[in-house]
């Protein structure tokens, strides 16, 4: 059991340095353009990431079965997928011989072993996918499932039609468990990725340590080289099909147009580009023609005669007739083919690969040895290389942009508002102004009434008083009425007291005294002797009645009076 595990393993041991040396410069030139910075952390990260793939690709595959007539026959019982959930528990139990039992049913018990297997294969996953990638748990899961699925489709498909038939069974269970195992390894990661700094951070160490980082502008060059090699190879096969032969010249003019016109025209090199970098003057000035032909003259001279003088020699290689064994003997691996390629280069193209290599040996040691990393060629031709921004600081920079504007744009909201809020303090001052002024108008209005009602009380005294005037007017007018009866009886009274004396006067006092019997005649003797004494007595009482008169009728003019000046201060 634990070699069919391990073969998978070896296996991947065996093919990740060539998987490694093949994806070195795609992973150099993905992780420069994404993070500016190729740091430790984040390569052992991504270097992890790729064996640990290779070796759970391995896993699903190896080992593999070789290809007879009747392999058909003896993988019959994997050829139709298992699509019954929990199928696992019925091989557990199935492979325990239906024995209950710590050793049976699980430490001897090959099922538990498979799913355990199964579990921790996709581990890794959900550790590498919290930490690297930083996925969520969901995210994971999917992702999980994704891969669970490719690894079964792989088995089911016999490994994509290498084989005529599957030879490994596809089941869900498998499917359940690997994504079950990814999520475990998510949440495993927590405590460990807490533990850890980010790689961000280790990024932002390393750039802060050197912003044009070493390995940086070595991969840039590798791609210049490349794409140099390349386009003279292209520009000498059109030659040659053109005119039947290229002109010796071809690889100095591409060398010319790539280092020297191009930076020229656009500020950097193709591979520059390609790794976010630009060429600028350590003056700050312009690029020119004569520093950037120096320092392409000084690059080749100390880093182009090694790859160089392999592109030479392939070249003559080709064009040579050499023997057809020589061919044979060089695609050859190992030492021998090594050994074939040096013997076909002359003593001096040998020589000149010698000395190119010794010239790049140095030129990178003495780079590695300046305090900021420059080149012999940096320094010489005055043009350094500096960084334009990676994808990373693009995003931060967005971003901060992004924040920077919703930032203003709550700013604006809150000036807004907060101008809003002036408004309505501002309505709200005014509304309460024109409230006090309401208040203090229904004030005077309470005043007014107040004086309204005093006024109202006073009209009604005034009134009372009228009435009272006219009242005592109405008495007096009575008393004037009574007094003048008084007056008229009064002069009535004179008169008949005048009347009296001269009716006495005319008769005399011996007739009447002659009428005897007549009963009436001591009255009439009285009243002649009254008589006697009634002038003087009539004109005194009659005096003070007459006053009495006056009075009244002048009180009663001026009770009328009042009354009248009563009445019209009531209206």
């Amino acid at each position: 059991m634990a070699t069919a595990y391990l073969l998978p393993i070896k296996t991947a041991a065996a093919l990740f340095p060539l998987l490694a040396l093949v994806l070195l410069l795609p992973t150099a030139v993905l992780l420069y353009r994404r993070h500016g910075v190729m740091s430790r952390g984040r390569t052992l990260s991504v270097y992890g990431f790729l064996y640990y793939s290779l070796t759970a690709f391995c896993m699903t595959i190896v080992p593999l079965p070789k290809q007879t007539a009747d392999m058909c026959q003896r993988f019959a019982m994997v050829a139709h997928p298992q699509w019954m959930p929990g199928n696992t528990f019925r091989d557990i139990w199935k492979e325990a011989d239906h024995k209950i039992g710590l050793n049976a049913l699980v430490l001897q018990n090959p099922a538990v072993a498979g799913t355990l297997f199964n579990l921790l294969l996709l581990l890794p996953l959900g550790i590498f996918l919290r930490y690297h990638f930083v996925r969520s748990l969901r995210a994971t899961a999917l992702i999980g499932f994704t891969v669970s699925l490719f690894f079964e489709l792989t088995q089911w498909t016999g490994v994509w039609g290498l084989y005529n038939c599957p030879y490994r069974l596809f089941d869900v269970d498998d499917l359940i468990v690997n994504t079950a195992g990814a999520m475990a390894g998510w949440l495993l990661a927590g405590p460990v990725a807490r533990m850890l700094p980010t790689l961000e951070t280790l990024d932002g160490r390393a750039l802060a340590a050197r912003p044009v980082p070493f390995g940086r502008r070595l991969t840039a060059l590798v791609v210049d080289v490349a794409g140099y090699v390349l386009a003279s190879v292209f520009a000498m096969a059109v030659m040659t099909f053109q005119s039947g032969t290229a002109p010796t010249w071809t690889p100095i003019a591409v060398f010319v147009a790539w280092f020297v016109l191009l930076p020229l025209a656009t500020g950097t090199t193709p591979g520059k580009r390609l790794l976010l970098l630009k060429l600028v003057a350590d003056d700050g000035g312009p690029l020119l023609p004569w520093r950037l032909t120096l320092r392409a003259l000084l690059l080749g001279a100390l880093a182009m005669p090694f790859l160089s003088g392999l592109f030479l020699a392939v070249v003559i290689l080709l064009n040579e007739p050499y023997p057809s064994v020589l061919f044979t003997t060089v695609r050859d691996s190992g030492a021998q083919g090594a050994a074939a390629v040096l013997t076909a280069l002359s003593p001096g193209q040998l020589l000149a690969v010698l000395v190119g290599f010794t010239l790049t040996v140095t030129c990178v040691r003495k780079t590695l040895r300046h305090p900021d990393r420059l080149a012999p060629h940096d320094r010489i031709s005055g043009i350094r290389n500096a960084t334009l921004p990676h994808s990373r600081a693009i995003r931060a920079a967005q971003g901060a942009r992004a924040a920077q504007g919703a930032a203003q744009g709550r700013a604006a909201g809150a000036a807004r508002d907060g101008a809003g809020a002036t408004g309505d303090t501002a309505r709200a001052a005014r509304d309460a102004a024109g409230a006090t002024r309401g208040v203090t108008g229904a004030a005077r209005g309470v005043a007014g009434a107040a004086r309204g009602a005093t006024g109202a009380a006073g009209a009604a005294r005034d009134a009372a008083g009228a009435t009272g005037g006219a009242a005592g007017a109405t008495r007096g007018t009575a008393g004037a009425t009574r007094a003048a009866r008084d007056t008229a009886g009064a002069t009535g009274a004179a008169r008949d007291a005048a009347g009296a004396d001269t009716q006495t006067a005319a008769q005399s006092p011996v007739q009447a005294a002659a009428r005897p019997g007549d009963r009436a005649a001591p009255v009439a003797v009285v009243v002649a002797q009254d008589a006697d004494d009634a002038p003087a007595d009539a004109d005194a009482s009659c005096r003070p009645l007459a006053t009495t008169a006056t009075m009244a009728t002048a009180a009663t003019t001026g009770s009328a009076a009042e009354a009248q000046r009563s009445a019209a201060d009531s209206r």
